[in-house]
């Protein structure tokens, strides 16, 4: 099986991408392709053609798998919500691809970006139910902890967190060194 992480050019460089953490702990059974609105890359569109591939992504409707054993490869969008939807939108290729549409076992513990979908998972969450599903228990257990510490990383919420308190701060006409001092 392959996990096939479709990313968004600003993702590369965010902090808060979990993506990174299925590249760390998958190995050689993930990959990551920078994602191009007007040259679709042409190894995936190779892995598409050949079958055996199916783009985890939600649908409204019934045109999605629910048996996904015998699937060889994964595509998840690697981005925000509203990115991974325009991603989708630009990306014809995706369109014809089986879909898959999980059913998280639970909400989202993600933590890191505002706005995020209810009901939607992050990358790394939605590797995780995959792998569960897939009967690769070890693998999505050694993902799942390796998410959770980074979820809770000081590192983390120094950066992100900080940045999203100045902003606030901001709005609201205070001076944020003032409160954080």
């Amino acid at each position: 099986m392959l996990i096939t992480l479709l990313t968004h050019n600003r993702e590369f460089n965010k902090r808060s991408n979990t993506g990174q953490l299925v590249l760390q702990v998958l190995g050689e059974q993930a990959e990551q392709i920078r994602w191009d609105r007007l040259l679709p890359p042409t190894a995936l569109m190779r892995q598409i053609e050949a079958g055996g591939v199916a783009l985890v992504y939600p649908s409204a409707t019934s045109d999605y798998f629910c048996d996904i054993s015998n699937i060889q490869q994964f595509i998840l969008i690697d981005g925000t919500w509203l990115a991974a939807r325009k991603m989708y939108h630009r990306s014809p290729y995706l369109h014809n691809i089986p879909r898959v549409s999980l059913q998280p076992s639970g909400p989202s513990r993600y933590n890191l970006r505002p706005n995020q979908k209810i009901g939607g998972l992050c990358t790394a969450e939605c590797v995780i139910e995959i792998l569960q599903k897939t009967d690769r228990v070890a693998e999505a257990e050694s993902l799942q902890q390796r998410f959770l510490g980074f979820i809770k990383s000081p590192a983390m919420l120094r950066g992100e967190a900080r940045a999203l308190l100045r902003d606030a701060a901001r709005k609201l006409g205070v001076d944020f060194e003032d409160v954080c001092a």
